[in-house]
């Protein structure tokens, strides 16, 4: 997300803050809220300093926990308050941290520590100050799967990361801005073929569109490294979902919102987690993407259409302009806890998503580019990729084993010849087996969201 942080004015009186949560923000709240301890928590941001000290001071000797949650969001905002610090570690116990990342990974590995009744509130009123439309998706009595203590600010407003609705499109002898070995987003359906390149997605990290008559969104996360391509028609309701960036991270992974309901979603599990819409069972159809280079995408689709750089926006959309220091980096840019023991935060796995079948492989196992027959569950598949270029595929096998063909479009199965497809490997009499919805994503990501229900293909 590009490094642009609105200031946060911290001149608000704890009056004017409780008449909002009375009255301007008019959700019927859960539970009463504790105002004592909703007051002192928006003192925190109050204008004069001897008023946010004092506010510190009284939740230390309060010596409650369910105030810790306020003052690591104060920690962000406002910095080093005096005795903040001092507060933090009476209350928490721990004496090792000094910073606002590190009191947010204790904060998720300490999942026991519940705010006090009216946190929604404070958090609520706290976001507005930095864009009131933060108000669709945080009021008093939200409802919520995730801590709310733990959702973050990106550093932009909402849609200050502009999706892309059904943008222009080129044919592919007229993208002269890309070069052959420009990495894109290879999507094609029902025999439509879409090319959207990683130097524009990096600047909007979400386009709403048509491919081959399916309303698809591809969800874009820069920071987890992972694009996935939703259905975004749902069963029961009457118009596909249209999802944009509401400007806030869930453990350095973007939740994205939807126009009609603005629910917010987890990105990558594609269910609504804030909102309306949270505890319906919605969850978004997964689709096959794959990143690869632009000329070996144009040269195995030559009749594709790629994405314009006339998308409405003024953008520097040289590759690798917004996030190339990131990219590069081994950190994180926002807290989120890692588990290294199998592999590092950013090292990058091709993720399969197939009807509750979760399971990882590291790309390096790709190198050179690779055919690997394996399994995941109870099913059978073949997996054909190239590290270089971050492209994996992968499709079912039924019992086969599958090797390199003369050619890379070509798998052998013992005489055999099977053709590779962006949507099936089709055999000599048409026979056809189908290509499995996945897609790259950094390790962190993945072993955040589904490392607890999936499996990790070894190195």
């Amino acid at each position: 997300m590009p490094l642009r942080r609105p200031a946060l004015c911290a001149n608000f009186l704890v009056s004017a803050g409780l008449a909002l949560a009375a009255g301007l923000l008019a959700v019927e709240a859960r539970a009463e809220p504790d105002e004592e301890m909703l007051g002192r928590s928006l003192a925190l941001f109050a204008a004069q300093s001897d008023v946010r000290q004092g506010a510190v001071e009284e939740i230390r000797q309060s010596g409650r926990k369910d105030a810790i949650p306020a003052l690591i969001q104060a920690r962000r905002f406002l910095g080093d308050i005096p005795g903040i610090e001092e507060a933090l570690a009476e209350l928490t116990g721990n004496t090792e941290n000094d910073s606002w990342y590190e009191w947010m990974l204790w904060q998720q590995a300490h999942p026991e520590i519940v705010p006090f009744e009216g946190f929604d509130t404070f958090k609520a009123i706290v976001f507005q100050r930095i864009d009131l439309n933060f108000g669709l998706f945080l009021q008093p009595g939200v409802d919520h799967e995730i801590r709310l203590e733990e959702i973050v600010w990106g550093g932009v407003i909402k849609d200050g990361i502009p999706a892309l609705t059904n943008p222009a499109l080129l044919e592919a002898g007229a993208a002269d801005y890309l070069t052959d070995e420009e990495l894109v987003f290879g999507v094609k359906i029902n025999g439509d073929a879409r090319a959207y390149p990683l130097r524009i997605l990096d600047w909007h990290e979400m386009f709403n569109d048509v491919v081959g008559g399916v309303p698809v969104s591809l969800a874009y996360c820069t920071l987890c490294g992972s694009g996935i391509l939703f259905e975004t028609t749902v069963e029961g309701r009457d118009a596909p979902f249209v999802f944009g960036s509401s400007g806030f991270l869930y453990r350095s992974n973007k939740l994205m919102y939807d126009q009609e309901t603005h629910s917010l979603w987890n990105q990558f599990t594609g269910r609504p987690v804030v909102g309306p819409l949270t505890g319906s069972g919605i969850e978004l159809k997964t689709r096959p993407v794959a990143i690869t280079s632009w000329s070996a995408w144009r040269d195995a689709n030559p009749d594709t259409k790629v994405l314009s750089l006339e998308t409405g926006h003024q953008r520097d959309y040289r590759p690798g302009a917004p996030y190339g220091t990131y990219f590069s980096s081994p950190n994180l840019m926002f807290p989120a806890l890692v588990e290294e023991e199998k592999l590092q935060a950013k090292d990058y796995v091709f993720a399969l998503r197939s009807s509750g079948t979760e399971k990882a492989w590291p790309l390096t196992r790709f190198t050179g580019g690779q055919v690997i027959n394996d399994e995941a569950g109870i099913l059978d598949l073949v997996l054909i990729g190239d590290e270089a270029t971050r492209t994996v595929r992968a499709y079912r096998r039924d019992g086969q084993t599958f090797e390199q063909g003369e050619s890379p479009a070509e798998l052998r199965s013992g005489e055999t010849v099977w053709k590779v497809t962006e949507e099936a490997l089709v055999g000599p009499d048409g026979e056809q087996l189908a290509r499995l919805p996945g897609h790259i994503a950094y390790w962190f990501a993945w072993s955040g969201y589904l490392g607890d229900e999936g499996e990790v293909a070894a190195r």
